[in-house]
């Protein structure tokens, strides 16, 4: 197979993998209504996804350096294939956890491994182009993919029969295919003869710039935090607290604000760090007051308007933060730099929304919702001063 054609099919299956991860989120109040489950296991549930992502990102996650793209990427996507089995063979919780972690454990794996494959696919099939094409492709894929999973599996769930299951079968079928897919793919990286001893991803702090690197990690920890409220409880919120049942519109929230959160990062290309997490900042502030705001009244209509304005802030100011540490760390630690950036993200992305979560079990949604803005306000507050300061 071509390069060209095979930056395609390593986009698809990428799209596809990310998809299928946020597949559970219009279905999480379907589990509740069968199980009993409570808002706080919703979100412990889903903080084992996060927890499989952080565990595979340093473990596994630089290891196609040296091992090779295509030889990673595999078994990843059947990673995903099995964690869609496990959903199809039962609806249980222990079943539900031990799903997630598999699904977190195959994404940490494909994130960093496909978007250099696809740079490299592109390089091979283009030289004498430069990265952009290939940098948009990762991040719609990424992204995209994160916007696409619920749409489909509320869409599904909507209109055919036994919801929590079809969902998961389809995508079973588009993983498999997938893997197929990768496996046609040509290889990337040229193997050592001696391969290197194996050591877990390091995490490097530069001191020189450690006031800095901290603001950046605690603003990638607010943004996934938000992006994280909206693929556990905001479908709960809105069938709940709204009295708005339908699976499609659980899935199209999330949708909205993972697929404004890719467009952004893309149109925003041009603008400097500074202008992007100034941007960031202010967008996710105005949007998740809007949200609270719209819980409260209740609102269905300005609570999608206030997600669409938060997931626009949460991509660019993420994208601005990536921007920031990639500027100030060495050249030779970047790599390591940003393995640290991304677990404050992922962190952010669980510990959070359970802590969200375990509040709905003393107060009411729009009280623990309250609560978390006000948090996220004062981060955002507290971060401003240091990021945007002229240097």
């Amino acid at each position: 197979m071509s390069h060209g054609a095979g930056f395609w099919l390593i986009a698809a299956a990428f799209l596809t993998a990310m998809a299928f991860s946020t597949v559970p989120t219009p279905l999480w109040a379907l589990y509740q209504l069968q199980n009993g489950l409570s808002t706080f296991t919703v979100t412990v549930v889903f903080a084992m996804y996060a927890l499989g992502v952080v565990v595979s990102l340093f473990l596994a996650g630089h290891i196609s350096d040296w091992l090779g793209r295509r030889r990673v990427l595999l078994p990843a996507v059947l990673i995903e294939a099995a964690s869609a089995a496990l959903f199809l063979s039962s609806t249980s919780l222990p079943v539900l956890i031990v799903a997630r972690v598999v699904s977190g454990l195959g994404v940490g794996m494909i994130t960093a491994t496909a978007t250099a494959h696809l740079a490299e696919l592109h390089l091979a099939a283009r030289p004498t182009t430069d990265r952009t094409r290939s940098d948009v492709v990762a991040t719609a894929a990424n992204l995209g993919g994160l916007a696409v999973g619920p749409l489909v599996s509320g869409l599904l769930a909507q209109y055919v029969a036994d919801p929590l299951r079809t969902p998961y079968l389809v995508f079973l079928i588009l993983l498999v295919l997938s893997a197929v897919g990768v496996a046609l793919v040509p290889e990337t990286v040229e193997l050592a003869e001696e391969r290197p001893p194996y050591r877990p991803q390091r995490v490097k702090v530069p001191a020189a710039s450690r006031p800095l690197y901290l603001a950046a990690a605690a603003a990638a920890l607010a943004a996934f935090s938000v992006l994280g409220l909206f693929t556990s409880l905001a479908p709960g919120f809105v069938a709940g607290t709204m009295h708005h049942p339908s699976r499609v519109l659980a899935g199209l929230v999330t949708f909205l604000v993972f697929g404004t959160a890719a467009a952004t990062q893309v149109a925003l290309t041009r603008l400097t760090a500074r202008q992007q997490l100034a941007s960031g900042l202010l967008l996710m502030s105005a949007g998740i007051v809007g949200i609270t705001a719209a819980v409260w009244l209740p609102h269905l209509g300005l609570f999608l308007v206030a997600g669409v304005i938060t997931g626009a802030g949460a991509g660019t100011l993420f994208r601005g933060t990536v921007a920031t540490v990639a500027s100030v760390a060495p050249h030779r630690a970047r790599g390591e730099a940003l393995a640290g950036l991304f677990l404050a993200a992922y962190l952010g992305l669980a510990v959070p929304v359970v802590g969200v979560g375990l509040a709905t079990r003393f107060v009411s949604d729009p009280v623990a919702l309250l609560g978390f803005t006000t948090a996220l306000l004062m981060v955002n507050a507290a971060v401003s001063t240091r990021l945007l300061r002229r240097r």
